[in-house]
């Protein structure tokens, strides 16, 4: 036997009772270890298989409210969306408190619907662009039936230059401001949208339009 054999030979051979010796210590760990890998690998799986028909659930689920209200069932559709507020999964409950106050508004019951967007919009638990759109939606509904400090308690801190709802915010506010007879105060918020960049062209258009009333009628300056 050449010496290379030998040494590989013994080499080989100590090796071997590491690795013994190793098992001997360590056997149960790494067992353990490879358990672990295999019961965390299963457990992701089933997770991931989880949130996905969670998901699908809540998206049907959405989705059959949806036309439930386009067919006009109201009141089965929102029956279908307050249980989705309940039960479902990611973003669905929130945007079925949108839908569901969105039916309560087409249905002509505007307190309610004002109440529902209101709540929302100050909840912190919902998403700020969604909490944002739920001011906006009140806001204009208030136009209507509300006066221009209700408006205002919705909108005007949505109102600056950094916020990507300002134009809807400014026209709300321009709305109620011309309702209550503050032509000067409709004037300022609408002169707002015109100058500012970046403006949905209806939004825009509108304004311009209001602002024509306004100078129209003659008196803006007069008013405070």
């Amino acid at each position: 036997m050449s010496d290379d054999s030998f040494i590989r030979e013994v080499d080989e051979e100590l090796r071997s009772d590491q690795m013994k010796s190793i098992w001997k210590r360590f056997g149960k760990y790494i067992i353990g270890i490879a358990v672990l890998i295999v019961v965390g690998t299963g457990a992701f799986r089933g997770y991931e298989y989880w949130t996905k028909s969670e998901a699908s659930r809540s998206g049907d689920a959405f989705l059959a409210a949806l036309n439930l209200a386009r067919e006009g069932k109201q009141y089965e559709a929102l029956t279908a969306l307050r249980e989705l507020e309940k039960d479902g999964y990611g973003s669905y409950p929130a945007l079925a408190r949108m839908r569901a106050a969105t039916v309560l508004a087409d249905a002509g019951d505007n307190d309610a619907a004002i109440s529902d967007f209101s709540t929302i919009g100050s909840d912190s638990s919902v998403p700020a662009a969604v909490r944002d759109i739920a001011r906006i939606r009140a806001a204009y509904l208030l136009v209507d039936s509300g006066s221009y400090d209700d408006v205002s308690v919705q909108v005007e801190s949505i109102s600056g230059a950094d916020n990507p709802m300002r134009h809807s915010a400014r026209e709300a506010l321009g709305l109620a401001a011309w309702k209550a007879g503050e032509l000067t105060q409709a004037r300022q918020w609408f002169e707002q949208i015109v100058g500012d960049t970046g403006v949905p062209a209806g939004i825009t258009q509108r304004a311009q339009m209001m602002l024509d009333i306004i100078a129209a009628s003659g008196n803006a300056g007069q008013q405070s």
